[in-house]
């Protein structure tokens, strides 16, 4: 299995037509389309020390959710820290492939991961401007907003999440992993009392009480990063003879 191979069969399961147009993902570095894959590296960016360990451990590609390169270089002459990737993984012979929106919102991508681990029934998409990457969904029972943070924190891993009530129970909730503030408006129209993303802002927790739907922030990385295991997955069904291992990005830190 090649490198443009796998990206060609990877591009019909999470096709390009799914992406936002804002957006910059698929097949950002490739030193060499025609090498063998056979050790993959997983992750939800594309950090220096994945990089790192990338070339350390020999492996031919990486595959990330968001995008290695989002705004455009300019130079490749390190004086950025793209710049200074880029030219490791090419000096590595090393691809990556990101496929950010259109993996929200592919059947069974981002948010129909953490739909299907919360336990949501009756799941639909929801969304802006034809951008349909959300999730909205029945929990098995009504909740209160504790006990659905609490299952939150159990599924993703979050340290904390913070919430903002609007004073009724959990029952219909919408989902958006990553940055959701700017869909707060469509989830509320597709039905939801409860609204859970990465982050949705300070005002808009503030104002949940008006808006009548509670509002969950669980943290960018947390609600997003069980997509790995989905992409690894995946991966095991196209080829099994591809290795593959999850790098664990997230670099914050909780005091």
């Amino acid at each position: 299995m090649t490198v443009n191979k796998l990206y060609e069969i990877l591009n019909e399961k999470i096709p390009t037509s799914l992406s936002c147009e804002w957006d910059n993902d698929g097949l950002m570095c490739c030193p060499d389309g025609d090498r063998e894959v056979k050790k993959v590296l997983i992750a939800l960016d594309v950090t220096g020390a994945v990089i790192d360990y990338a070339a350390e451990g020999g492996y031919d590609l990486i595959i990330s959710h968001h995008p290695f390169i989002f705004k455009g270089l300019k130079a490749i002459n390190g004086d950025s820290h793209i710049a200074n990737g880029a030219i490791k993984l090419i000096k590595n012979n090393i691809s990556v492939m990101s496929f950010h929106t259109r993996l929200d919102a592919v059947l069974g991508g981002v948010n129909d991961t953490l739909a299907a681990l919360l336990g949501l029934s009756d799941v639909e998409v929801f969304g802006d401007n034809g951008e349909e990457i959300g999730r909205v969904g029945t929990l098995a029972s009504e909740m209160t907003l504790a006990d659905f943070c609490e299952k939150v924190k159990e599924v993703t891993g979050a340290p904390f999440v913070l919430a903002a009530s609007a004073g009724i129970v959990a029952h219909r909730v919408a989902i958006l992993g990553g940055e959701g503030g700017d869909d707060i408006s469509a989830a509320k129209a597709a039905g939801a009392d409860t609204y859970l993303s990465g982050r949705l802002g300070y005002h808009n927790m503030v104002d949940a009480p008006e808006k009548g739907m509670n509002l969950v922030e669980a943290g960018h990385f947390y609600t997003e990063f069980l997509v790995c295991f989905t992409v690894e997955k995946m991966l095991a069904e196209i080829d099994s003879g591809i290795k593959t291992e999850i790098y664990y990005s997230n670099n914050l830190l909780f005091f």
